[in-house]
């Protein structure tokens, strides 16, 4: 049977990515559409309707992920899987759709709304199991808006002590720290700041977003989500949001010291992402040589952090070599890692 076509969704609770792959494997579109799940499924399926009138109508498979199960617009998680399953059917014919359950691979809708715990926040393990197949062993750091996943892989399989999400925090895994949705307060609880150490307000007034924003380093699409305070996403208004975390005014003092401030709270997370991937790595499985592979929208966190333990980086990318450039503007494929890997892992296994 000829290969086909098949898009990979990634059904995030703030995100929709969408990754098209070509009979060949390689990447013919990136796409990352705002969804605020929480709000409701119908802004789902507005983000649908988006990707489908980007990419036009041609013969398509679809292969889905997912993490907005953990939204509060459900009461559970399993709740949340069928619902997005469901509503995945609703646009697309049951024999095009398969559900990724980690372990078990790619299900058809009914098998997957028969097993919702193992569908429920799979995403890092499709990126890493794709990994796995590719490269001899490394660290997978995928550093996106919300989240940090850390998965270790060697011998072509992937070897996480965790699977759920609870059991992947406590494993250290899974760190909830990103580069756009964090807020600051998460960060640290205090900060030097004018010669003494001041204590942070335990208010969402600013995000992660609005620190690498001063550091340079946030690309523009990452960014999709209204800010903090719903005000403008410049450099000036950034560092306001920063100021009213210190209880000041932006013009209490020179643009440097907001900007000393950023640099500060960046290396605080770099810190976080460095004892994470420390602790895992004392663990004697892998080689000292054993690379970091990098993705997310955060993943010149995880450029960093290779240099910080003197490991070789490797991107996400290299997976798909002949890979869609993307607008200059616009996502990667190592962006949305998830939802490439899961239509790479579909199109291989439907060969």
């Amino acid at each position: 049977m000829p290969r086909e076509r098949w898009l990979g969704w990634d059904l995030g609770g703030a995100h929709l990515k969408v990754v098209a792959l070509d009979a060949r494997g390689q990447s013919e579109a990136v796409l990352q559409v705002a969804c605020p799940l929480w709000q409701g499924l119908d802004h789902l399926d507005a983000a649908i309707d988006r990707v489908l009138g980007s990419l036009g109508a041609r013969a398509t498979r679809h292969a889905v992920t997912m993490t907005g199960e953990l939204t509060d617009l459900f009461e559970d998680r399993a709740t949340g899987v069928l619902a997005l399953i469901e509503r995945m059917q609703r646009r697309f014919p049951a024999e095009e759709v398969r559900v990724y359950a980690g372990p078990a691979g790619l299900l058809e809708p009914a098998a997957a709304a028969a097993a919702p715990d193992q569908i429920a926040s799979a995403n890092w393990m499709a990126s890493a199991s794709l990994a796995a197949r590719h490269f001899p062993e490394g660290v997978l750091v995928d550093i996106g808006s919300t989240t940090s996943d850390l998965v270790p892989f060697r011998a072509g399989q992937v070897s996480a002590r965790g699977y759920r999400d609870h059991e992947r925090l406590a494993a250290g895994e899974l760190v909830y720290s990103g580069v756009v949705r964090t807020p600051v307060m998460a960060l640290a609880r205090r900060v030097p700041f004018g010669g003494h150490w001041v204590a942070l307000m335990a208010e969402h007034f600013a995000t992660t977003a609005d620190i690498y924003r001063l550091t340079g380093e946030l690309p523009a699409h990452a960014d999709l989500m209204p800010s903090a305070d719903g005000r403008a996403k410049t450099s000036a208004a950034s560092a306001g949001r920063l100021a009213r975390m210190l209880g000041l005014d932006a013009a209490a003092t020179d643009p440097a010291a907001w900007h000393r401030l950023a640099d500060h709270l960046a290396e605080g997370q770099l810190r976080t992402l460095t004892d994470a991937c420390d602790c895992l790595l004392s663990r004697g499985e892998l080689a000292a040589d054993a690379p970091i592979l990098g993705a997310g929208v955060g993943r010149f966190l995880a450029r960093r952090l290779a240099a910080r333990l003197g490991r070789a980086y490797l991107g996400f990318g290299a997976l798909f070599e002949e890979q869609f450039p993307g607008a200059a503007d616009g996502p990667e494929v190592a962006d949305c890692a998830p939802a490439a890997a899961v239509a790479r892992l579909a199109l291989e296994e439907s060969t």
